[in-house]
């Protein structure tokens, strides 16, 4: 709930605030332009790291390896890509953080330590379930790990 709240009451009154206090330096006008420039720029980066991304998808699609990597990088680009054509300061300087490599390789090494996190503590758990028209729907578990598993393997730790 708090989370919720910051994201949809604080963030865009801080935002405004923002916008108004630039508004107030350099002006009106200068103060449109940046939000529409900073806009174009950002959808042309995005649009242009997003293709990079898709050919790397269907590389590592065609060697048969899964690409995760490659997914989450696309998530992030279209992240982005939300966040630069949403007028503001704050949300333009993280949508541009999100289109640095380095950022995003950041995020990726955060974002698959909660989620082995979550695995590992049983706050999470993975099944896929196949339905192909031709008979019952059939689960089967991907990865259940308990907390004897984690003991084990130290690449979870």
């Amino acid at each position: 709930m708090l989370r919720l709240l910051l994201l949809f009451v604080v963030l865009p009154a801080v935002e405004l605030a923002l916008l108004i206090e630039l508004g107030g330096r350099i002006g009106t006008p200068a103060t449109l332009g940046l939000i529409v420039v900073t806009g174009i720029v950002g959808a042309s980066l995005a649009r242009q790291q997003g293709l990079g991304v898709l050919r790397r998808l269907q590389e590592e699609s065609e060697a048969g390896r899964l690409p995760a990597g490659s997914l989450v990088d696309g998530v992030l680009i279209l992240v982005a890509a939300a966040l630069l054509v949403t007028p503001g300061i704050l949300t333009d300087a993280f949508g541009f953080l999100c289109l640095v490599p380095g950022f995003r390789s950041l995020a990726k090494r955060e974002l698959r330590r909660r989620f082995e996190r979550a695995v590992r503590e049983q706050r999470l758990d993975l099944r896929f379930y196949s339905d192909d028209g031709w008979g019952p729907r059939e689960e089967k578990i991907v990865h259940d790990l308990g907390a004897d598993d984690a003991d084990e393997d130290p690449r979870l730790r």
